[in-house]
């Protein structure tokens, strides 16, 4: 599986952007896909998971509110919706997939090259 993600960019705070992560290759049921993002100087953060089969989703704390994970299984792309976006929120964004149903920041089976979010006025 190859993972692509897209869709960062500069947003004010307050404002939305919409990542998202097309998956090549055949993509199990039980697979967990998300996202994990890293800020300048920090350690990695798991952000959002979704299960591919039943849909079932999962958020740090921190997001739960303002961020939305969905999938689109006929396109093989997991999506990551940002609202009220906080300077907070700035990071890499990295999509990623677990065959075991859960992306962790160590627990990953295949990764997408990161996305640049960035919030500021």
């Amino acid at each position: 599986v190859q993972l692509q993600a897209s869709g960062g960019g500069l947003v004010e705070p307050g404002g939305s952007l919409r990542l998202s992560c097309a998956a090549s290759g055949r993509i199990f049921s039980s697979a967990g896909l998300g996202w994990i993002r890293q800020a300048p100087g920090k350690e990695r953060e798991f952000v959002a998971n979704i299960r591919w089969g039943a849909g079932t989703t999962y958020y740090t704390d921190s997001v739960k509110g303002r961020f939305t994970i969905s999938r689109d299984k006929a396109k093989n792309t997991v999506y990551l919706h940002m609202d009220s976006l906080k300077p907070e929120d700035t990071a890499v964004y990295f999509c990623a997939a677990s065959s075991r149903g859960m992306i962790t920041t160590r627990s990953a089976d295949y990764w997408g090259q990161g996305t640049q979010v960035t919030v500021s006025s």
